[in-house]
Formats: C-alpha cells, structure tokens, sequence
C-alpha cells in the first residue's frame, strides 16, 4: 500500500512539472514578439547614444575652434564647452528616452518635478555655477592668473574655470579643486593680475652693524640685477627697530614671470655680501640683566 502511494504521489509530481514546462513555453511563444521587440528597442537605443556622443564630440570641436580663431578668454572657452557637453548629453539622453517608448509628457512632468527637487538639494551647486558666469562675466582672474584665495588660503596658477569649479595648479603641481561659489562669495588676492609686481624684502642686521654700508650695498644689489626695472622707484629703509635687529626694508619692481628668480638671487647675494663685509644678520636673542642682593 505503501509503494503504491509513493508512486502515485510521484505520477503527481511528474504530471505537476510537465504542466509548468507546459506554461512556461506558451507564455514564451506568446510573447516571443515582445521580446524580439524589447531587444531590438535596446540594441537601437545603443546605437543611437554612440552615434550622438559621435555627434556631441564634433559639435564640441567646431565650437571650441570657432572660440580660438575668436581669441576668445580661456576661461571662455573651457566653461562654454563644459557647458555645451552638459545640455548635449542631457538632450540626447531625453531623446532616446521618448523615440523608444517613453512618454513625452510624462518625460517632461517628470523632469520638471526633479528638477525643483534638484534644484532645493543642489542650491550649492548652482551657487557654483552661478559663481562661474561671474568669474566669466567680471573676470577677477583668467586663465594663467596666480591666485591667493584669501579665506582657506589655497593659491596656484589657474588651470581650468569649468562650470562649477575651478582648478588652481600649485608651484609643486598639485592641483586644487576650488568651488566658484567660494571664490565669487569670499576676497582672493591675483598676484599677476598686471604686468609688474613689486619685490618687497625684510632683512635684518645687526646693531652693532654698519647700518649705510649695509643699505649701500642692497642698493647696489637691487640696481645691478638685470630683472630690477630701473624706470620703477627703488627704495631701501629702515623699516623697523626691532627686539634684536634693525630691520632694512627694500623695494623695487620685477616682471612678473621674473618675480620669484629674482627675489631668490637677490636674498642670495644679500648674504654672501653681508658675509664679505662682516655685517651680521642676528639670532634671535633676548638679553636678561641680573638683579643685585
């Protein structure tokens, strides 16, 4: 009796299964069509978003080169190809969402809700991008300029003015990532933002030391070197009678692109002046006086 149940529950089973497999292939036979449709769809939508980006490529191209037979800014030139890449990839990603199924209207209620949505969590982002037309429209710095940004004191020479950031190229070619927002909202210093720049130096000698010997030769230093322009005002004083030192102060111009050699060979020749006519530059030193009982 046993025996017979166990193979009547597996006929059961059996006849179960060959049903299911049953069902299983008319439904694909049935929407065999669909499928062939849907994959179809698919491989289109591929084909249609390499042939765009194609497309977006070379529109770019001939932008970014009637920008330069134009001589327009830099910084022009890389926002507006920043941006330019930003609606193209989002036009064609709309179009190929409604050629292959999607809605029109729906699309565009559906945008038009995410984009309030997006526009309340990315008010920082188009604070940026805000940021960015201004630092085009106003220009504080171009392309190449030596920037200080006053607040975080980041500084480098500018790389790239994009949408929402610029790039500033460190002396030691790191490259920082600054939000326009922040450079528009806060002060920074452009270092080259004209053709000259003022050398300012501080140097200390000693008390004891002969003070117009030690100006005398400073000023000579300053108007021998070759990237001193010798049109612009040199000056050399006292700056400060300081705790341990008289501190000499010294002025003149430079190039910009000379500023930094020059400032390194003059401080250099400074020393190896002072050392030839024994003027010492002083240790920091506190003098204390003992007290008598």
């Amino acid at each position: 009796m046993d025996g017979a149940a166990a193979a009547e529950e597996v006929a059961e089973v059996a006849g179960n299964t060959v049903e299911e497999v049953n069902q299983l292939t008319e439904y694909i036979k049935e929407n065999i069509p669909a499928m062939l449709g849907f994959g179809m769809k698919v491989i289109l939508a591929l084909v249609f978003f390499i042939l765009g980006r194609i497309i977006i490529k070379w529109i770019r191209r001939i932008v970014r080169r009637s920008l330069e037979r134009s001589k327009a800014d830099k910084g022009v030139e890389q926002f507006v190809d920043s941006l330019l890449k930003f609606i193209l990839y989002f036009l064609l990603l709309f179009s190929i969402a409604t050629k292959f199924g999607v809605d029109t209207a729906s699309a565009a209620a559906l945008i038009a809700s995410g984009g309030v949505a997006l526009g309340l969590a990315l008010q920082g982002s188009l604070s940026n991008f805000a940021g960015g037309v201004l630092i085009l429209l106003l220009k504080p710095f171009e392309v190449g300029d030596y920037i200080i940004e006053d607040t975080n004191k980041n500084e480098g020479t500018v790389k790239e003015i994009q949408i929402f950031y610029t790039k500033l190229c460190t002396i030691d070619n790191k490259t920082i990532v600054i939000p326009n927002g922040i450079l528009t909202n806060n002060s920074l210093t452009n270092a080259t933002a004209g053709d000259e720049r003022r050398l300012d130096l501080k140097i200390d000698i000693s008390y004891d030391a002969d003070l117009k010997k030690a100006k005398a030769l400073i000023e000579r230093i300053l108007l021998e070197d070759e990237a001193v322009l010798k049109d612009e005002e040199i000056n050399v004083f006292v700056d400060c009678l300081g705790e341990s030192s008289v501190v000499i102060g010294a002025r003149a111009w430079t190039k910009n692109e000379t500023f930094w050699p020059a400032r390194w060979r003059i401080l250099e020749k400074i020393k190896e002046q002072f050392d030839e006519n024994r003027i010492e530059i002083p240790y920091r030193q506190l003098m204390v006086h003992m007290a008598e009982k």
